[in-house]
């Protein structure tokens, strides 16, 4: 089946899916991204530029103009590829294996799997290299995501004493520099049995009340809620149990944030795994009425507040304008009324807090300054919008 085929199949499944949703409890608005009746949308002047690499490797990104919901649209949900292409795999050539150390290992099909339990939660997917570079900056959606649990699996395969670490495989593969040797390195991430059996992750198969399109992962991906984008293994094909750390390309040696620690009077370079994701907020867009006014989304912990300032000045507060779904997994969009601005070019910048007090860092905090990777930028983000 070819791209083409996929993609219109895809669209014939539309308005299936959108009937599902309103099902679920969203309400069409959920899904609209244009501005109300009588606004207009004022353009950023500081677009990201063209991504320099191969298309196959980002080949969609957040237009945050078009951020007027909480769900973002399939087709406009952002995706990376790692080796190249998205896989195209049939589903009666798909199994997905439980193994290592265990007692009993398993084999499901996908038709096996959807006979177990269901279950669905409402995530804010960001890749950990969002905002990393000017030219990628919409690494980031919320889709409303369905699948059986991992955990009771895991339980019923029986892990043994020995095993500490749970590592998923994806069916993608590529090349890999290790040492002074090039091998071919099959996609994997992995987390603790204990994160592992953490209730709300999900294997899942469907994906806004549509079955996975090939680019988001069918037959079965994972969907580790509250973790960036790269533990959210694609094309999931095997779970194996280890009694070791698994420190793979994806773990050990990319995705690896790097910053510049002082110890001991001593100034050193920590080297930590992207994991988990991290507080965050981003102005989405400015929309003009009878007023103005700035919107925009928080997310990467349950989110206490948002502030937001103009040209440098105070910071003020915004309101929260979706209901906390708890977990923290799911942006919290927000507005701020601007009024009437001066004619112009403004900057606008937004914090978040967590409802632990925590606050989203300034871009001359330690741990974004000190940071020598791109991963895991999630420093206050200033835009420039200019006022007619």
């Amino acid at each position: 089946m070819n791209e083409r085929e996929i993609s219109r199949r895809a669209m014939l499944k539309g308005s299936a899916a959108l009937a599902a949703l309103v099902a679920l409890g969203f309400p069409l608005e959920a899904l609209e991204v244009e501005a109300a009746a009588g606004e207009e949308i004022v353009p950023w002047l500081d677009q990201p530029p063209p991504f320099p690499g191969s298309p196959d490797q980002v080949a969609t990104q957040l237009v945050w103009e078009e951020l007027g919901a909480q769900l973002t649209w399939n087709e406009k949900f952002f995706t990376v590829q790692h080796n190249g292409h998205w896989l195209v795999i049939r589903e009666p050539d798909w199994r997905l294996a439980v193994g290592g150390l265990v007692q009993q290992p398993l084999v499901f099909t996908l038709a096996e799997l959807r006979a177990r339990p269901r279950q669905e939660v409402t995530f804010t997917l960001e890749c950990s290299g969002n905002h990393g570079f000017p030219f990628f900056t919409g690494g980031i959606g919320t889709a409303h995501w369905a699948g059986t649990p991992l955990a009771p699996l895991l339980r019923e395969a029986g892990p043994l004493p020995q095993g500490m670490e749970v590592v998923f495989w994806g069916a993608d593969a590529g090349p890999a520099k290790v040492g002074d040797q090039t091998v071919t390195e099959q996609f994997a991430r992995s987390m603790s049995l204990a994160d592992a059996l953490d209730p709300n992750i999900l294997l899942c198969y469907e994906m806004n009340g549509a079955p996975l399109h090939p680019a988001h992962g069918f037959p079965v991906r994972l969907i580790a809620p509250g973790w960036y984008g790269v533990a959210n293994v694609k094309w999931l094909t095997r779970i194996e149990l280890l009694n070791t750390r698994y420190e793979g390309r994806f773990m050990g040696r990319d995705y690896v944030t790097q910053r510049t620690v002082q110890q001991d009077g001593q100034t050193s370079t920590r080297f930590t795994s992207v994991g988990r994701a991290r507080l965050k907020s981003a102005p989405a867009r400015v929309v003009r009425g009878a007023r103005y006014r700035v919107e925009g989304v928080a997310w990467g912990a349950p989110i206490g507040r948002v502030e937001v300032r103009i040209d440098g000045g105070s910071w003020l507060p915004a309101s929260i304008v979706d209901e906390d779904q708890g977990g923290g997994f799911v942006w919290r969009r927000w507005s701020l009324d601007w009024g009437q601005p001066t004619s112009g070019e403004h900057t606008v910048t937004s914090r978040a807090f967590d409802t632990s007090g925590r606050v989203q860092p300034a871009p001359d905090d330690p741990v974004i300054a000190n940071k020598l990777t791109y991963w895991e930028s999630n420093g206050q983000i200033t835009r420039r919008v200019r006022i007619l």
